[in-house]
């Protein structure tokens, strides 16, 4: 469910360019949607008041939703001060990059990986599957990155906020399938090995 509520900043990013020119009433203000600027002012707001609201009803604040928050915030200011889209644009590929990075030296820095001190407390795997997960990730956040650039460059505006919004979905999915489909032979076996 957590996962499914991060993607709200997003839909409303994509839900505000749809509207561009439209004007919105609200109280006697008034807005016209300026297309990405828009957005992104509300994809801002959305991710700041996600994290307050996940911080004031878990009373812990996610080290990945505080960096999301950060980097939409920052890559955001930078596209309404200079009014550039090409910063909200470049976000993802630098986010996923910076995180391709960290997992994939964490695969060479201290005893485990970054996958394994993750998860490690909740399931046990072999040394060799921590490893594969995580350069699984790496690949992950290397390749989503680069798409995004593809896209950013190769396509209009538009398509490129279509993407973003429907790509989020699609490999959040993927990767939890594949990640699902590496852990659960081993899942299987730790009843048998507990019991030993």
């Amino acid at each position: 469910m957590r996962q499914l509520l991060e993607f709200v900043p997003i839909a409303l990013f994509f839900i505000v360019y749809q509207m561009d020119g439209d004007t919105v009433s609200l109280y006697g203000w008034s807005h016209t949607v300026d297309g990405i600027f828009s957005a992104t002012a509300v994809l801002m707001i959305a991710t700041v008041i996600q994290v307050l609201a996940t911080w004031a009803l878990t009373r812990h604040l996610e080290k990945r939703l505080l960096w999301v928050g950060l980097a939409a915030c920052g890559f955001g200011a930078l596209t309404l001060l200079l009014r550039n889209e090409m910063f909200i644009m470049w976000k993802p590929t630098i986010f996923n990059w910076v995180l391709a990075l960290v997992f994939g030296a964490s695969q060479f820095i201290g005893q485990r990986n970054l996958m394994e001190r993750t998860l490690g407390s909740q399931i046990q795997l072999p040394h060799r599957i921590w490893a594969r997960l995580n350069l699984l990730w790496v690949a992950h956040f290397t390749v989503v990155g680069a798409l995004n650039l593809v896209v950013a460059y190769g396509y209009s505006e538009a398509t490129w906020v279509s993407y973003k919004m429907y790509s989020a979905i699609l490999f959040t999915v993927v990767l939890s399938g594949l990640t699902a489909w590496m852990v659960a032979p081993h899942l299987k076996e730790q009843p048998a090995s507990n019991q030993e």
